[in-house]
Formats: structure tokens, sequence, C-alpha cells
């Protein structure tokens, strides 16, 4: 099966004191975040943002799972502190309940050479 690629989109509050501390606080994360992110499967992530969209690639390996890594999420504080803390910066998407934030989306379209 091999590597796995996902996108995932966020919306930040439209504040442009919000966004400068979403971004300062990606300046420096925490080792055990890191290595949350590297236990899940994760080979690969990047953030992007335009205004007060996130954007996220999610590159995992061939044993990752939105479940698995939920699973490993709530079992570790360090990360519910991150997420808790994160989560004061970000808002819903429209459309998704209450304190959903990254929601993935479908892939349409693909070109490989």
């Amino acid at each position: 099966m091999g590597a796995q690629t996902f996108l995932l989109i966020c919306d930040l509050k439209d504040d442009d004191e919000a966004i400068i501390a979403y971004e300062k606080c990606h300046q420096t994360i925490h080792p055990e975040i890191i290595e949350s992110i590297r236990v899940a499967g994760i080979l690969q992530m990047s953030i992007y943002r335009w205004r007060n969209r996130l954007s996220m690639i999610l590159v995992g390996d061939e044993n990752f799972t939105f479940e698995k890594k939920a699973a490993l999420d709530n079992a570790n504080p360090k990360v519910q502190e991150w997420e808790t803390f994160l989560g004061q910066y970000q808002t819903n998407l429209p459309g998704t309940p209450p304190n959903w934030r990254w929601q993935l989306m479908k892939p349409v379209f693909e070109f490989k050479a």
C-alpha cells in the first residue's frame, strides 16, 4: 500500500492577532508533540495559510489511520494541552459540529508525471 497523503483544512479566527499567535506558536513545538506525530505513523506534515484558512498536507505510513491518531492523542495529556491551547485561535468550519477544527478534504483530481 505505501504512504498515504491527505489534505485537511481548518479556519483560524478572522483576527490578525490570533493569526500571528498561531503562526508564532508553531515556530517552537514541544518535543512530545513532535514525537506524538511520529508515533502515529505520520511521515510528513506541512501547514500552509491563506488569510485565516489553513491547509495541512499529511503523509502517513501504510498503517496510519485517523482513528489510531485520535486514540493516541486522547491518551496523551501533552497533546490534549496543545490542542486546547491552539483551540483559542481556531474556529469551526461552516457546516461542521461544535469544536470541529480540521476537516479532511475529498480528493477530486490528481496528476502524476
